[in-house]
Parts: structure tokens; sequence; C-alpha cells
């Protein structure tokens, strides 16, 4: 992305709601890989799954060439979802191990509506998807 904006908007529809703060209520970020990563079921017996997950992640980014990465919790209408407090712990996870490895990450809060704001580079990276098993 050339860039990447949100601001909260309203509680969601989830059980686990994140407390909102100054410093998570809205930000930006230049030159990201925006990622909508939803966990499912079968996702909370994978021992491996967040590290294949971290794997994939920086090979894209290692791609792009970039350091800067966004993390949105997104439950899409299909598939089986995971549990709530398991996808909410799996994303602060995901958040802690690319910090460690020298990532700059933005997580939005979990069970919240925002605001989203993006523009997305013109080529054949800008719009993937993954499929971590």
């Amino acid at each position: 992305m050339n860039y990447f904006k949100y601001k909260v908007t309203k509680k969601g529809r989830s059980k686990v709601i994140e407390e909102i703060t100054e410093d998570n209520k809205k930000n930006q970020v230049q030159d990201a890989l925006v990622l909508f990563v939803s966990m499912e079921k079968q996702d909370e017996t994978s021992l491996e799954l967040l590290k294949r997950g971290v794997i994939e992640i920086e090979k894209i980014t290692n791609l792009l060439k970039i350091k800067n990465i966004v993390l949105i919790p997104f439950a899409h209408l299909f598939g089986n979802l995971s549990t709530l407090e398991f996808a909410f712990e799996s994303f602060k996870k995901i958040e802690s191990i690319l910090n460690l490895k020298g990532y700059s990450v933005l997580r939005l809060p979990f069970g919240w509506f925002n605001e989203l704001e993006m523009k997305a580079k013109g080529h054949p990276l800008s719009r993937i998807s993954r499929i971590i098993e």
C-alpha cells in the first residue's frame, strides 16, 4: 500500500472487545503490507500455524522490500471461524513475533468496526491472498 489509515467507529458484535486508547483509536502508515487475517476452527489445533504464517509474511515483505505491516482482524462470511479468544490471542502473538523480527506492526483493535482509507500500488503484488494450513 502507498498508505493506510484507520479510525475506530463503533463496537462490533464480538464478545471479545479490546480496550480503545488514544494510541489505538486511529493511526496511519506509509508503504505497508496490509493483511486481512481470519482465524478458523482448524487453526486452533495447528501448533505450527503462526510460525508458517509469519514465514509467509516475511516472504512477501522481502519481495516488496518493506518493514511496515498492518494486521487487520477479519471475520469472513464463509468457513468455520475459531473462537474469539483464540483469534485475539493469535493476533497479539503474530504482532509480537513480527516486532521481535524488526517489523513495525500496526494491529487494529479487536472487536471494533473501523473506517478504512488506503491507496494500493498498481502492480502484480498489490493484491494477493494466502491460505495458511
